[in-house]
């Protein structure tokens, strides 16, 4: 599969980054370096993102296990252990061959990120992905934490399901310094880091959520994919309790006059899960390259 498609050209073209894109785009491959490899096998969560294959919602999940639940089997391979609770919208997605599956493990202890997309492939255990994208990202914009614990005796809760957020749900995205976003494109899924100083997503509306989009690595394939196809989902995290927020809707990006860019979200789908992960981080030290969201 082309790395770039029309959308994600299309935006380089309107920015003049076609050749810093190009150059960016030469790190992309199909195989797993034994260095991809080791940092996948210390991780303890990894980040999702498909489509449910039954209503079409585009949604960002995330998954839990001790480290070594995703592993490298193979150049073009990951297989993973376990999967999404019950009730998770992409539970359907992750048991349906031929998925097109986008994946991110981040590390917020280094300040590292890896990012796989390809097809999917249940297995008794899980699932495995083989590979067509496989790259790393530059730590910008990723908040570090410290520590990681894992708590036992947690009481599992139902989600809350809705189609726009409550007081409750606009607070917590409001002070939120990491999402998750998830796009798609024809055959292909993507997960990608969103990270800003608390404030840098707006609520404008309980159906509305608005971001700059910050300056990355020239290479547009979550907007780009949002470009030729809107549908999105949104993952949000509380580090310190392990509950869970997923949107999924529709996104879009408006340009300014200088180029400056702003994503604006509208909500359809809302699934808030009180507890959903057994991970507990300590407090975040916030990315010196995060911009002040009220400039």
């Amino acid at each position: 599969m082309d790395l770039y498609h029309a959308g994600s050209r299309s935006l380089q073209d309107r920015l003049g980054v076609r050749d810093l894109a190009d150059h960016v785009g030469r790190s992309v491959g199909e195989g797993i370096r034994p260095v991809a490899a080791a940092f996948l096998e210390l991780q303890p969560q990894l980040v999702l993102a498909a489509a449910d294959p039954a209503s079409g919602a585009v949604w960002a999940s995330v998954i839990t296990g001790s480290p070594g639940f995703v592993r490298a089997t193979g150049p073009r391979r990951i297989s993973v252990t376990g999967g999404p609770a019950p009730a998770d919208p992409l539970t359907t997605a992750l048991a349906t061959p031929h998925t097109p599956v986008g994946t991110i493990a981040l590390d917020p202890r280094t300040r590292r990120r890896m990012r796989l997309n390809g097809l999917l492939r249940p297995t008794p255990r899980g699932f495995a992905v083989e590979a067509d994208q496989v790259f790393s990202n530059c730590p910008k914009y990723l908040q570090k934490r410290e520590t990681c614990e894992t708590v036992s005796g947690r009481l599992a809760e139902p989600p809350r399901r809705g189609t726009a957020l409550t007081p409750d749900q606009a607070g917590f995205v409001s002070a939120a310094d990491t999402f998750f976003l998830a796009s798609v494109r024809t055959g292909g899924a993507d997960a990608s880091h969103r990270g800003g100083n608390p404030g840098f997503v707006r609520v404008v509306s309980p159906g509305e959520l608005a971001w700059r989009d910050y300056p990355g690595n020239a290479m547009f394939l979550s907007l780009g994919n949002l470009t030729v196809d809107p549908r999105a989902g949104l993952l949000f995290l509380d580090w310190t309790t392990g509950r869970t927020l997923q949107l999924a809707g529709e996104a879009r990006t408006e340009f300014g006059p200088d180029g400056e860019r702003t994503v604006r979200f509208t909500v359809a789908h809302t699934v808030d899960t009180p507890a959903a992960l057994p991970l507990r981080w300590s407090a975040p030290a916030y990315s010196p390259a995060n911009p002040d969201p009220d400039r």
